[in-house]
């Protein structure tokens, strides 16, 4: 997936590539307003990283073209501003998230894969693979049209797979997802093991057209 960083802070530009590109992403820059919609309406993106206060114009005044051209990408903006007037601002304009600086990495990271998320699905609550069937709100999973029974871990690792579908996914950063802050308190990730081998073995008894590859010393992928 490739996203767009219009941001004008060198430092923070760095930070932020260097820690999208260990998960895949391709990643583009924009220092300003002009370079920043020249990009935008010159590529496609699957989400744009926005600031609001740039050198040479607003990132509001940015969004507000880009929604009058009905560009479906999804914006977060991210903003040293944090008053309650450019959030609702921003969101009201077509933002799909607004983060307050400083942030986590982390956070920027599970902000960017809901906001691609919630787009992908297209305003739809079912995600479909095959013959698997996963409705998030419920928790429900079905496998031709039966009911799957799954734990909470099971549930949230089927979720991230199914919503990364054929991406190859490192173990750190599974773990980060469904585990979250106790992640930390591990030695090791071989729990992710695991919890992986018994979805596999719940997916496989229920014929599920559905494969969670082991790519060695690495992680996983869903094909």
């Amino acid at each position: 997936m490739k996203l767009l960083i219009i941001e004008d802070q060198t430092e923070l530009q760095n930070i932020m590539k260097q820690s999208l590109e260990k998960e895949n992403y391709i990643i583009e820059i924009a220092s300003d307003y002009v370079s920043g919609m020249d990009k935008c309406f010159s590529y496609d993106y699957d989400c744009i990283l926005l600031d609001i206060m740039l050198p040479d114009g607003s990132g509001i005044d940015l969004l507000r073209e880009l929604k009058k051209n009905k560009d479906k990408t999804p914006i977060i903006i991210i903003s040293a501003k944090d008053s309650l007037e450019d959030k609702v601002e921003g969101l009201n304009l077509g933002a799909d998230d607004y983060m307050t600086k400083p942030f986590h990495l982390t956070e920027l990271h599970a902000r960017i894969k809901a906001a691609i998320r919630r787009r992908s699905q297209d305003g739809t609550n079912s995600i479909v693979w095959n013959n698997v069937e996963l409705l998030p709100s419920e928790r429900y999973v079905a496998v031709d049209g039966v009911e799957l029974l799954l734990n909470r871990k099971e549930f949230d690792l089927l979720y991230y797979f199914m919503t990364n579908p054929n991406r190859l996914i490192n173990k750190t950063s599974i773990a980060e997802y469904v585990w979250g802050d106790y992640t930390d308190q591990a030695d090791s990730l071989d729990f992710i093991y695991s919890q992986i081998k018994n979805l596999r073995k719940k997916l496989k008894d229920a014929n599920a057209e559905l494969d969670l590859q082991s790519v060695y010393g690495i992680g996983y992928k869903m094909s």
